[in-house]
């Protein structure tokens, strides 16, 4: 009696074992401590940028280039049409920005530093490397979604590589 009573706590025990172990789970998959710490950023970074109180903008922007590289900026600094920067009429300078590429889904975060765009109903102009990470360069001119976002998300992380989305 004791022995079946033995192997009857054992088989238990490994049953239960078995059963809690969530790679044995079907489709469950195991995920790592560095997986699920990405992901938790990754979502923080979708709060932070949807959830800014700052009004969203949407509607047509360009890009600009080699005809300004190197002349001074609205905020002093001289233009690198190789940064990830941007020229809005109505943004502060300094203000980080998700820029969103309606037509594709790409989005990339830039850092206001100049005036503009003086053409059309324009709503922003982006660097051309903007441009070129947006997938708009070729194009001219693309409709986006403008949303403003917090410094510390943009000093916290390296969003700023980012141009795919993030669904």
């Amino acid at each position: 009696m004791k022995i079946t009573s033995t192997i009857l706590t054992l088989l238990l025990s490994a049953g239960l074992a078995f059963a809690s172990d969530p790679s044995t789970a079907k489709g469950t998959q195991v995920v790592t401590k560095e997986a699920q710490h990405q992901s938790e950023k990754t979502q923080a970074i979708k709060t932070k940028i949807t959830t800014h109180k700052k009004p969203v903008q949407v509607g047509p922007a360009s890009w600009y280039g080699k005809g300004f590289q190197g002349r001074p900026t609205a905020s002093g600094e001289p233009y690198d049409m190789y940064q990830y920067t941007a020229a809005s009429k109505s943004l502060p300078l300094g203000s980080w920005v998700k820029v969103t590429n309606l037509r594709n889904g790409k989005w990339l975060i830039v850092k206001v530093n100049d005036r503009g765009p003086y053409v059309g109903n324009r709503i922003m102009d982006v660097s051309y490397s903007a441009a070129k990470m947006l997938d708009f360069k070729s194009r001219g001119i693309t409709k986006v979604k403008l949303e403003v976002v917090e410094p510390d998300l943009v000093a916290d992380s390296d969003v700023t590589a980012i141009a795919t989305p993030l669904d």
